[in-house]
């Protein structure tokens, strides 16, 4: 196989692993961009803060350990025990609920989901927006609604921190289906805090909670993500130097050749 060839099958082979990336972009379309980083340890605890006080009441996280979280979080066990472990597990136990499952399908209608998979099975923008467009609905058993997932059965568990939002609605224009879901036969436009109904938290404040859950989610789907990217830029330069020493081998092999 000749120089060009190669690089034609390389060039191929490029944009053939590219491809699924590039079609899986343009899914989710009017979701917000969450711009996680799991490299901001302080965001993934006060994300692991704020799922153990607010969200693990009801959903486990199975395939995680508490003392698996605490390493790769930079908390002791005694932090973690004391802070965010409220089932009395043991410290090397995975970090399931206390709920019984036949109550949570009373309360519910149905068990609520494991999440230790979220982060991967919906991305950091769908879970991103989720938590922030829940809105007042008496209409619903839980009295909340969400326009990313419409007629869910979970409430608005952070609504102390965020406020009760209500929905900001426009005419609905004959059939046309609307964009971010219909209240009271109108669309909804856009979602609102007024200032009898904030929150403890102002809405910059929320924002910055909602990513941190958000963060903590997408730890949690692949903690050994958190490892790769320490590895990662330690094997580039090992192949850069692997790279150099090949080169140099190929220059001593062939060079009575040419």
């Amino acid at each position: 196989m000749t120089k060009r060839q190669s690089l034609f099958v390389f060039a191929l082979t490029a944009l053939a692993a590219l491809a699924p990336v590039t079609a899986f972009a343009g899914e989710g379309e009017g979701l917000l961009e969450a711009n996680t980083h799991l490299s901001d340890p302080a965001s993934l605890q006060r994300g692991a803060k704020l799922f153990m006080n607010y969200c693990s009441g009801c959903h486990s996280l199975k395939y995680l350990r508490y003392g698996r979280m605490a390493d790769d979080l930079g908390l002791s066990e005694k932090q973690v025990q004391e802070n965010l472990n409220f089932t009395g597990a043991k410290y090397l136990d995975h970090v399931n609920v206390a709920m019984n499952p036949t109550d949570a399908a009373n309360w519910f209608g149905k068990t609520p989901p494991d999440l230790s998979l979220e982060g991967r099975a919906r991305g950091p923008n769908w879970i991103y927006t989720y938590l922030k467009s829940f809105y007042a609905d008496e209409s619903r058993p839980s009295g909340w609604n969400n326009t990313v997932l419409p007629n869910a059965s979970m409430p608005n568990v952070l609504w102390q921190l965020q406020g009760v939002a209500h929905p900001v609605t426009e005419p609905k224009h004959g059939d046309e289906p609307c964009a971010k879901g219909e209240f009271e036969g109108k669309c909804i436009k856009d979602l609102a805090v007024d200032d009898a109904h904030k929150g403890q938290l102002t809405p910059e404040e929320y924002d910055r909670a909602a990513l941190d859950i958000t963060a903590f989610l997408q730890y949690a789907a692949e903690p050994a993500a958190l490892q790769r990217t320490q590895y990662g830029w330690k094997v580039i330069l090992f192949l850069a130097f692997f790279t150099f020493l090949a080169y140099l081998l190929k220059r001593e092999y062939w060079r009575d050749v040419h």
